[in-house]
């Protein structure tokens, strides 16, 4: 199909409607042009449980095949445990999903031979180039190379189970009960086997796979789908409730009274608790729109704080530049350097049953030592001009003498006792705006008076 690629080929995957901007005749070209760029002899591959997902990896593996490349299948699994395939088998990887995204929508996540991630910079304009040359008919097609290669299944999902649970022992916790939303995600396909025969009672939700996600959207950084988590915690008066996005790469946590638990409390946690592993040393990375709080839990356990752009590709990179054993964002990816510097949820959700396990305290108790501030959430805003907006705030608080600013990632506004961070969306004509302070009024003030520069 002739195809408008740059609407399907983002910073860091692809991902579009199917079969309406790409489908399975393109998908074979990815395929090869993936074999080509990565100069790989072997790769593996692997699909969450929407309807267009083995179509479109059966296509995928067969372009690779053409040019002479061995495939790995294995089958359905969640984008954590393709990363580990691709760290334990040393290969490049391909995984078919769409995270959160309706179910109209696929998608692939790449990276090269360890998990190492293919984006813009790193492959992904040249697979780009590659498949757009091929799709125009007056360009040549890859060539077939001599002997294809093979095309075969694995299973991984029992020794990427083992993986993790190497990593963090919750075998002699005290017994929980935990409720889990998979979302109708690959979540419930990892979850059974990661957590079978933990002290743990665990109590399922939606954990059919079903790619039309039929109960509600399996997005958790949306508060609209907690709620059934939130309320099902309060009625089995569980410890506490987990919540995974489509593809189970990310991971929400909720607390015994049903209150989310915030992204960057469980980074302070989980970065006090690999810190003490590494016998409190370590650079821990997180970007920098996490609370104030986490820095300074990492500087308390002895740790050195890395602050960083949003985004894996950022949060990757400087995980293997510095040589971090760990890393956290706002959004619920956590990395280890353990996993290959790769994000997981799961591996995040051990720990916290880990934490909460070992000792006697609620949830809720235990993580207000990591949720010390007033954050704002993110608050996004539809802009005619995102540069003049943000020119507009700097010119407001530029002159202030006990206002900082700095333009890592958009534009980022500190003082004594609050920040906010505005950059603009890569894909849509929006600014996001995120804001936090020592209390709830100076935050508020401080979130208003930056909304009304945003939306003036």
């Amino acid at each position: 199909m002739a195809a408008d690629l740059s609407r399907i080929v983002k910073a860091y995957d692809v991902r579009g409607v199917v079969p309406d901007q790409w489908d399975e005749s393109l998908a074979e070209l990815f395929g090869a042009a993936f074999a080509q760029v990565t100069g790989a002899r072997a790769i593996v591959v692997g699909h969450d449980m929407r309807p267009s997902s083995p179509g479109l990896t059966g296509a995928f593996a067969r372009g690779a095949a053409t040019l002479g490349v061995d495939v790995t299948e294995i089958g359905l699994c969640s984008t954590d445990q393709l990363y580990y395939a691709s760290g334990a088998l040393d290969l490049p990887g391909a995984m078919f999903t769409a995270s959160h995204n309706p179910a109209q929508y696929n998608g692939i996540k790449l990276c090269r031979a360890g998990a190492a991630p293919v984006g813009q910079d790193t492959g992904l304009t040249e697979i780009r180039e590659l498949v757009e040359s091929w799709t125009n008919s007056a360009a040549p097609k890859p060539a077939p190379a001599p002997v294809p290669g093979t095309i075969s299944r694995t299973d991984t999902l029992k020794d990427y189970a083992a993986h993790l649970r190497a990593l963090v022992d919750v075998t002699s916790i005290r017994p929980l009960k935990v409720v889990v939303d998979a979302g109708n995600g690959m979540g419930g396909h990892t979850v059974p086997t990661v957590l079978e025969g933990l002290p743990l009672t665990v109590i399922p939700m939606y954990f059919e796979l079903d790619g039309t996600f039929p109960n509600h959207e399996a997005n958790p950084l949306d508060p609209a789908n907690l709620v059934d988590l939130q309320k099902r915690v309060r009625e089995e008066s569980a410890d506490l409730g987990l919540a995974f996005d489509g593809d189970a790469d990310r991971c929400f946590v909720v607390d015994e009274q049903g209150e989310p638990v915030s992204p960057s409390a469980i980074t302070a946690l989980v970065a006090a608790r690999e810190l003490a592993r590494n016998g409190g040393k370590g650079t821990i990375i997180h970007n920098l729109i996490t609370s104030w709080t986490v820095p300074e839990v990492v500087r308390e356990n002895g740790g050195t704080p890395v602050r960083t752009r949003v985004g894996h590709s950022f949060i990757k990179a400087e995980m293997a530049r510095s040589g971090a054993i760990f890393g956290g964002e706002h959004s619920a990816h956590y990395y280890f350097k353990d996993f290959w510097n790769a994000d997981t949820g799961m591996l995040a959700a051990l720990h916290v049953l880990a934490a909460l396990g070992t000792q006697q305290t609620p949830l809720s108790s235990l993580v207000a030592e990591y949720d010390r501030y007033t954050g704002s959430g993110e608050i996004n805003s539809t802009v005619a001009d995102q540069a003049d907006r943000i020119a507009a705030i700097k010119a407001a608080y530029g002159n202030h003498d006990d206002v900082t600013l700095d333009e890592l990632d958009g534009l980022t506004v500190t003082s004594t006792d609050w920040w906010f961070n505005v950059r603009p969306s890569n894909t849509e004509p929006l600014l996001r705006l995120n804001a936090e302070a020592r209390d709830e009024a100076t935050m508020t003030r401080i979130r208003n008076e930056a909304l009304k520069i945003i939306r003036s």
